[in-house]
């Protein structure tokens, strides 16, 4: 019994704050999990940033609402969920993914929630449990799945090193250096190839 465990900004669809740093012409939004390692510090800052700039839920909808899955994330995704049961590990809110998921088939994600106030501003958010994606994989794991992962940001390499095997996928030159235990891929085929190996390697050795 196998399962794959999947990052999604970065992995298989665009980084939203990136985007949406683009779209209203404000840089500090670009700023991700990949630069900042503590995720309740990066969220108050957005929070508060919004909040400053007079940008609303609707403004960050709207942007996601334009964006689609990287290119071959589709088929990538498509192709482990004939082999593999796959659950999406993201640090991303409800609020935010569910555009991405229609284009992506609607895997199944966990993540989180925001809290809007009566004006339509974040006023805060919800985590659906604090570092999620490492207590996932060990639950999984707890279940007599065999765990698979790929990611690409500091929030994921809980999730890498909890699972029995553990990728990076398009990740930055900084977070690879810190983190030399994981492969690396920048591609879906070599990313499809390493799950593939790793699997047969595990049901062999009856993990």
């Amino acid at each position: 019994m196998q399962v794959v465990c999947l990052d999604l900004e970065g992995v298989l669809v665009p980084e939203i704050w990136i985007a949406f740093a683009e779209r209203t012409g404000i840089p500090e939004f670009r700023r991700t999990t990949r630069d900042e390692p503590d995720y309740g510090k990066l969220m108050r800052f957005r929070i508060g940033l919004l909040r400053e700039r007079g940008l609303k839920l609707a403004d960050i909808q709207a942007v996601i609402a334009g964006l689609s899955p990287l290119e071959g994330a589709k088929d990538f995704l498509d192709g482990l969920r004939s082999q593999y049961q796959v659950i999406i590990l993201s640090d991303t809110f409800y609020d935010f993914a569910d555009p991405l998921m229609r284009q992506l088939g609607r895997p199944t994600l966990f993540c989180h929630k925001l809290e809007i106030d009566t004006e339509g501003f974040v006023a805060d958010y919800k985590l659906r449990q604090p570092d999620q994606k490492r207590h996932a994989v060990n639950a999984l794991k707890g279940l007599n799945f065999q765990v698979m992962a790929a990611g690409d940001s500091y929030n994921d390499t809980g999730m890498l090193g909890a699972a029995h095997a553990g990728f990076f996928i398009h990740p930055p030159e900084s977070i690879v250096a810190q983190f030399p235990q994981y492969p690396v891929h920048h591609d879906y085929a070599s990313l499809r190839a390493s799950i593939d190996d790793a699997a047969l390697r595990l049901r062999t050795a009856g993990v």
